[in-house]
């Protein structure tokens, strides 16, 4: 194996992978194409547990590209539209993945008829040269194997995303077959650079990809969702015990909420969709109160004005302690804070929108048939009294943007996470 294949199957499988250090389920698990599901026009569907890491962003941005376009029927696409709008959202990604350091765009494809013997791993050749490269989708992934599949992978470097856009289309039954996920995986990797990959990630000797339960990284993820691989989801870069540890510096264009924010593992988020001034209040409100109790002591009340940048003279937080604390309890609540700052953010008054819900694993769907999930979210005043629907992983998921969020599905279970 080439030097250049060897940095790329570190990066993503670390350095023991190989026929001994990496679990051949785990590999076998990646080896899957983007398809879409019979039951679910626009649906990818993912047959086992590890490449939703991937599969999950393609499938933000499709929708995202379906929402956008003047299509009046977004769930239903006929085959043609399906190809043209798997590779479109593809071009996206590779598009956005390519940093300013980087040379080209590039795609990691197959080079037809040639044995392990024959070729090194990621060589490179010229777009022009490229015609001859095909998936030997005949072979079966347990023939295949680890070692042979990267030996059998072909860099394609482009200097114009046009050009690049034309290849994406011409190696279309590449994505949609046998190891289409992980081609496109490392098409992402070689175009972004990876040695401008190690510099995001947090620690360079972490794979994207863990060797143990074939799940990706946060930074793969990150890399997915805004084309860098930082390892943390925070508003832009902290100092901690003199590490400068890097976050997301824009605001992404597809959102991101995790299970892991409702359970305080991770806060301030820039891959959210972009917040009124009241949410904004929320999140610095709940960062001086970790428990969620829904108060603060007064005497926090000034450094949360400060963060806010709100005028925060000593006489003003003193008037408005007793304004917002008159039986002088000692406590502020967040309700009056956010009505006496925020009034023109009505949060008194109910909001509904049609919700829908994606798993790609057939055995996490109703009948196991991979569709969305439709249903109501009503978002709640926090002076109305609460109708609890439910307290399932997905409502806390979306309670982190909406904290008084309440939903009802058109089915008879609520749709799972896992």
């Amino acid at each position: 194996m080439s030097e250049a294949g060897q940095e790329l199957v570190h990066l993503v499988w670390g350095k023991k992978a190989g026929p001994r250090g990496l679990a051949d389920t785990i590999f076998c698990r990646w080896a899957q194409g983007f398809v879409f599901s019979e039951s679910e026009s626009t649906a990818l569907e993912q047959f086992e547990g590890g490449p939703c890491a991937v599969i999950a962003p393609v499938q933000a941005f499709l929708l995202k590209r379906l929402f956008t376009s003047e299509k009046s029927t977004w769930r239903d696409c006929p085959e043609e539209e399906q190809k043209n709008l798997l590779c479109h959202t593809l071009c996206d990604i590779l598009e956005m993945a390519c940093s300013d350091n980087s040379e080209s765009y590039s795609l990691a494809t197959w080079i037809r008829g040639k044995t392990t013997e024959e070729t090194a791993s990621i060589s490179e050749s010229p777009a022009e040269s490229s015609r001859q490269e095909e998936q030997p989708s005949a072979l079966a992934v347990e023939e295949l194997g680890f070692e042979r599949f990267h030996a059998l992978i072909h860099k394609r470097a482009f200097k114009s995303f046009p050009e690049l856009k034309d290849a994406v289309w011409d190696q279309y039954s590449v994505w949609t077959n046998r190891f289409g996920v992980l081609l496109f995986l490392y098409s992402v990797i070689l175009t972004k650079g990876i040695e401008n990959i190690k510099n995001e990630i947090e620690d360079a000797t972490e794979p994207l990809i863990d060797p143990v339960y074939g799940h990706g990284s946060q930074s793969l993820i990150n890399l997915l969702l805004t084309g860098h691989a930082v390892s943390n989801v925070w508003d832009g870069d902290r100092e901690c015990s003199g590490m400068k540890l890097l976050g997301i510096h824009k605001q992404a264009t597809v959102g991101f909420l995790t299970l892991m924010e409702s359970l305080r593992y991770c806060k301030d988020m820039a891959l959210v969709a972009p917040e009124a001034p009241s949410e904004q209040a929320r999140r610095v409100f709940q960062t001086y109160d970790p428990e969620d109790n829904g108060f603060i002591p007064d005497t926090l009340l000034e450094d949360v004005m400060k963060a806010l940048d709100l005028v925060s003279d000593p006489e003003y937080v003193n008037l408005m302690k007793t304004k917002l604390d008159p039986e002088g309890l000692g406590i502020i609540l967040l309700g009056p804070f956010l009505q006496e700052f925020f009034p023109e953010q009505d949060s008194r008054v109910s909001e509904s929108f049609t919700v829908y819900h994606y798993n790609g694993l057939k055995q996490s769907n109703y009948n196991e048939k991979v569709m969305y999930v439709e249903g109501t979210a009503v978002v709640m005043g926090f002076e109305e009294p609460m109708l609890q629907t439910d307290d399932t992983p997905v409502k806390r998921c979306l309670q982190t943007k909406w904290p008084y969020i309440e939903l009802l599905w058109t089915t008879d279970r609520s749709p799972s996470l896992n």
